[in-house]
């Protein structure tokens, strides 16, 4: 085991600064390798990031559920027929005529045979539409994944496609590559769950890893709750999803919520309008902020532990102390959830308060010598993608890297040791 990680660290490390050569270069030459970012971050809608290597943006980009007709009918909505099983796209434009499920909970597919309906809509003629035999396909996954998924998903890509290879790939160190660091903390939160990952020379740290199961299908489950506080009921499935775009519309998080709450109460100002797809309007105020707030405070939603910014805070402290300073000057923010506006700055305003009060005694003149970087980058919705085309760009010549589908089926699953990175 111990070969293995550190074997596992050295490839990292390679990878990592042929990886920052070569984005910042841009040659980025398109190939018949696929990159699929399952981004599960985890509304309750999780989503596919398709693509080749090489590329700067996914491909494609379609929500991962699958809906099935709640009447069978002949029905169309616009241009689209409702059909016995619809999936990605068609299934979100027909949500209101549609039992909806979602495959993937918490960042791990729950229901394989949907998941398989998903990969075969990516990877059929609608979408990728390439020949499985003739490409290899590098996967993410979110740190502290269990072996078991990665099991699965190996076998149905080498079994159900027959793929000629595979990598799985962890999706905070590809977020550092896509921004030319090695070394860093990432902070990943999509639709299911948050994940605080502290990556050393392009090797993430198992044991420092943190998960916060709260993300964005929880914050937009509680903007539901507030809302229905002020009279709105969204009951139905297809309800969630124009939730979800409202709270992407509307919501931010507060600097100081104290300040933000008397605004909400005492004025309208921060009263804004958002238009139904049916036509009605509905108003929200301190929604807006109220929403997100269940990230740093997860008893709102009566989720014990602490909250992102004290976790980020638990993990780096807990990190070996000459680790510290870069941790702390290097944490990068990854995930739909991250895109909040006001996020990096109350972030990075708590980081420094329970720095002042845990680690320097309430010195106030010590602080200034604390340094810390929350970096945001604009793109952050598609970091783990573009850091996984590059990765696969690099690696097409580098077949030791690759589980090819001959190791597969004379190893079986013991082949996937060689990634390393799930858990038991």
């Amino acid at each position: 085991m111990v070969v293995i990680t550190l074997q596992r660290a050295v490839i990292g490390q390679k990878i990592g600064r042929e990886f920052s050569q070569l984005f910042f270069s841009r040659v980025c030459k398109p190939l018949f390798r696929i990159t699929v970012n399952l981004t599960h971050k985890r509304a309750r809608k999780s989503f596919v990031k398709c693509g080749f290597a090489g590329s700067n943006f996914p491909e494609h980009i379609f929500p991962a559920m699958v809906g099935r007709p709640l009447i069978r009918s002949n029905t169309k909505v616009g241009n689209i027929e409702i059909k016995d099983l619809m999936v990605g796209d068609e299934a979100s434009e027909c949500r209101s005529m549609l039992e909806v499920t979602y495959p993937m909970d918490n960042g791990m597919v729950r229901s394989w045979e949907d998941m398989i309906h998903i990969w075969d809509y990516t990877f059929g003629p609608g979408r990728l539409n390439v020949n499985p035999p003739d490409c290899k396909v590098l996967l993410t996954e979110p740190p502290m994944n269990p072996t078991k998924n990665r099991q699965k998903i190996a076998e149905v890509m080498f079994e159900t496609y027959g793929f000629h290879g595979i990598y799985v790939a962890i999706q905070a160190v590809l977020t550092l590559y896509a921004q030319g660091l090695l070394t860093g903390v990432v902070v990943d939160s999509g639709d299911g769950v948050t994940h605080i990952c502290p990556v050393y020379e392009g090797f993430s740290l198992p044991h420092l890893t943190r998960r916060l199961d709260i993300a964005g299908r929880d914050i937009t489950r509680y903007l539901i709750k507030l809302l229905l506080l002020r009279g709105y009921a969204f009951n139905h499935t297809a309800d969630f999803e124009t939730v979800r775009m409202l709270k992407e519309k509307l919501c931010y998080v507060g600097y100081n919520i104290e300040q933000e709450q008397r605004l909400a109460n005492e004025t309208t100002v921060l009263v804004e309008t958002f238009t139904l797809p049916d036509g009605r309007q509905v108003k929200v105020g301190g929604e807006r902020f109220g929403a997100p707030e269940a990230l740093f405070q997860p008893h709102l939603i009566n989720v014990e532990g602490a909250g992102v910014a004290e976790l980020l805070f638990n993990t780096i402290q807990a990190a070996d102390i000459d680790l510290r300073a870069d941790f702390y000057r290097h944490i990068v923010l990854s995930g739909g959830t991250t895109m909040y506006p006001g996020l990096p700055s109350r972030l990075e305003r708590e980081i420094k308060q329970l720095y002042l009060e845990h680690v320097l005694d309430g010195d106030t003149q010590k602080l200034s010598k604390f340094k810390i970087r929350i970096e945001d980058p604009p793109r952050r919705k598609h970091m783990v993608f573009m850091g996984g085309a590059v990765l696969a760009n690099i690696m097409k010549d580098k077949e030791s890297f690759w589980i090819s589908k001959e190791e597969y089926m004379e190893k079986g699953s013991k082949v996937l040791d060689k990634l390393a990175g799930g858990v038991k």
